[in-house]
């Protein structure tokens, strides 16, 4: 069984598909604690979730008649069902993106014969869980993929250069900056971008936290 913590429809208010409709499934748990998480609630083991198999969740998708479908936390990555659930979603037709934070491998999951699109945070120093990182994983990314940097600060700015200049991200994949909501002045980072010539790195913002109230759930 696979434990959803919530399932809803949307826009992406990230990523490459950014402003499109999508079908979110958040999972329960996760392995992190970042200092500005915004989904804390659904962290825990304990959090209240819905059991469902894979042909049940599917099957939520299919009925939505949306076609972009996101997988999110918590963290994804930790429910060994994720393959399955991966697959079968594709198989129905579905586009599906996972939202990882970046401490998990993703090599099998990259290799399989149903490939999810990836969205790996990078935790910078910020979020106090920068050590958990697993940077090998950029071995396996591709064009559609991304890596988004989460910044709170100019300290928080030049590690995510170093990151993105140090492996070279720009030219495997989409690169993401976004602020921490309400801690950094988004032209702050747009001028970091500019001065920094970091050609190929967008600035991005949680398009949901302007649309709705940021701490609304189910949007």
């Amino acid at each position: 069984m696979i434990y959803v913590a919530e399932k809803f429809v949307s826009i992406n208010g990230e990523s490459i598909r950014a402003g499109e409709a999508a079908v979110f499934i958040r999972l329960r748990g996760c392995n992190l604690c970042c200092s500005y998480c915004d989904t804390l609630w659904a962290n825990t083991q304990d959090c209240p979730a819905e059991a469902m198999t894979v042909a049940e969740i599917a099957g939520y998708a299919d009925s939505t008649g949306i076609v972009n479908v996101t997988l999110t936390g918590g963290e994804p990555m930790l429910c060994p069902e994720l393959p399955e659930l991966v697959a079968e979603l594709m198989k129905r037709g579905h586009r599906c993106e996972i939202e990882t934070n970046g401490s998990i491998p993703i090599e099998a999951l990259a290799g399989a014969e149903y490939r999810p699109v990836f969205t790996l945070d990078y935790k910078l120093p910020g979020s106090g869980m920068e050590s958990a990182m697993l940077t090998g994983n950029y071995r396996f990314l591709q064009g559609e993929d991304a890596v988004k940097f989460v910044s709170g600060s100019r300290e928080d700015l030049e590690r995510a250069r170093e990151i993105i200049e140090g492996f070279a991200l720009t030219e495997k994949c989409r690169v993401y900056i976004s602020p921490v909501f309400g801690r950094i002045d988004p032209a702050e980072i747009v001028e970091f971008i500019i001065n920094n010539r970091l050609n190929g790195v967008r600035l991005q913002l949680q398009l949901h936290k302007f649309i709705w109230d940021p701490d609304a759930r189910g949007v």
